[in-house]
C-alpha cells in the first residue's frame, strides 16, 4: 500500500456541481454534437460562476454523470457511439480542458468515449483535467450492467493498458485522486483498490434517484468514505431532460463526505453551486498515520480474500470479442450470472 504525500495544497475546497444534463436521445450524431458543445459552453460558464461564488481556492470540481449526453434508452450500441462517444483527443475533451485551464482548476467528470483499439464498442469514462488543461486521469468503468467494460474485453484490455490504466491514482498537487462512476459506489472492492493505491479523494459522478430515505449510495458513499479514510466528492445532475422521464427524477443530493463518513454539506434540488466544502488533507493524512481500531485501511488483509474471491465463477470476463453487442447480451450476461451464483454449490 502505497500512501506517498503528494507535495501541495493540504487545504482546499471542492465542488460538486449540480448542474443539469440535456439528453441527446432521439438526435441525429451531428445534432448530438451540437448539444454536447452547447452543454460544455453552459457548463464552463458555470464552473466560473462558481469560481467566483466559492473563492480562490476552489480547486476541484466533480460534474454528474454522463452529463453530455444522458444515457442510452435502447439504442444500439453503434448509433450510440456514433451519438454519444467522445474521440480522447476529440473536440469536446478539448473545450472542457480550455474550462479547466481558464479556471485554474481541477475538473473531473463522465462521459462515453470511444476507443480506436475498440472500434466497435464504447466505454463509460471518467476523467481529471488539470489546471494545465492535461487529462491527468482516465477511468473507463467496471461495473456497467448495459454498457461495455474493460472487463468485457479484459485480456486485449491488460495487454494494451495494463492495471494502472484500468485502476488509475492521478498524484497531484491537491491530492491523490481517483473517480467512482454511479452504481459503482456500491462496490466496496473498488474503492478499497483505489485506496491500496493511493487514493485520498474519491471524484463521484453519478446520476441517481434522490430520496428523503436512506438510499443504497448514500450509504454507499459514506461506508466507503469510512472504510478508506477518504473524502467523497458526489456530483449529483440538477435535472436530466429531453426523454420521457421526469426531468427530476435524477435531480439533487450532491454532497461531500469526509473520512469519517460525516456529510459536511450536501444540495437540494435543481442546478446548485451550494455542494462545497473544504477539504483537509493533512488531517486526512494524520488519521491514515494514526494507529487504533478506527484506520481500516491499516488492518485490511488483501492477501486472505485474494484466494476467496478467486473461488467464485460470477461475472466472466471476455464475453465480447470487440464486436457491437445486441442490448439484449447485455441482460444474458446478468442472467447467467445469476444461474452460476445459484446453481448447485
Amino acid at each position: 500500500m502505497s500512501q506517498t504525500e503528494t507535495a501541495g495544497e493540504t487545504a482546499y475546497r471542492a465542488l460538486a456541481l449540480q448542474t443539469r444534463t440535456r439528453a441527446v436521445n432521439g438526435l441525429s450524431p451531428a445534432e448530438a454534437r451540437e448539444t454536447m458543445a452547447a452543454s460544455i459552453a453552459r457548463i464552463g460558464g458555470e464552473v466560473a460562476a462558481a469560481a467566483r461564488w466559492v473563492g480562490p481556492d476552489l480547486r476541484l470540481v466533480v460534474l454528474p454523470e454522463y452529463v453530455l449526453s444522458g444515457f442510452p434508452m435502447g439504442e444500439p450500441v453503434e448509433r450510440w457511439r456514433d451519438m454519444a462517444a467522445l474521440a480522447p483527443d476529440g473536440p469536446e475533451y478539448e473545450a472542457l480542458a480550455a474550462v479547466a485551464a481558464r479556471e485554474g482548476l481541477f475538473l473531473s467528470g463522465n462521459a462515453y468515449e470511444s476507443d480506436p483499439n475498440f472500434p466497435g464498442l464504447y466505454f463509460q469514462a471518467s476523467f481529471v483535467i488539470d489546471p494545465s488543461g492535461e487529462v491527468v486521469l482516465r477511468y473507463r468503468r467496471l461495473h456497467s450492467l448495459y454498457s461495455p467494460s474493460p472487463y468485457d474485453v479484459w485480456d486485449r484490455y491488460l495487454d494494451l493498458y495494463g492495471m494502472d490504466a484500468v485502476l488509475p491514482v492521478a498524484r497531484t498537487e491537491i491530492g491523490n485522486l481517483a473517480c467512482i462512476a454511479s452504481e459503482e459506489i456500491l462496490y466496496p472492492e473498488l474503492a478499497r483498490a483505489l485506496a491500496l493505491r493511493g487514493a485520498e479523494v474519491f471524484c463521484h459522478s453519478t446520476s441517481e434517484v434522490t430520496s428523503p430515505a436512506l438510499t443504497p449510495k448514500e450509504i454507499g458513499r459514506r461506508a466507503r468514505a469510512v472504510e478508506n479514510l477518504a473524502y467523497v466528492v458526489s456530483a449529483n445532475s440538477g435535472g436530466l431532460h429531453g426523454i420521457p422521464i421526469p426531468g427530476d427524477s435524477t435531480s439533487g443530493g450532491s454532497k461531500i463526505v469526509d473520512f469519517e463518513g460525516r456529510v459536511l454539506v450536501e444540495a437540494a434540488g435543481g442546478e446548485s453551486v451550494v455542494a462545497y466544502a473544504e477539504l483537509d488533507l493533512a488531517a486526512l493524512r494524520r488519521n491514515r498515520a494514526r494507529p487504533g481500531m478506527g484506520n481500516l485501511l491499516s488492518r485490511v488483509k488483501p492477501g486472505l480474500w485474494a484466494d476467496e474471491y478467486a473461488r467464485h465463477d460470477v461475472e466472466r470476463p471476455n464475453g465480447l470479442d470487440g464486436r457491437p453487442p445486441e442490448r439484449s447480451w447485455f441482460t444474458r450476461r446478468q442472467q447467467e450470472s445469476i444461474d452460476r451464483l445459484t446453481g448447485p454449490a
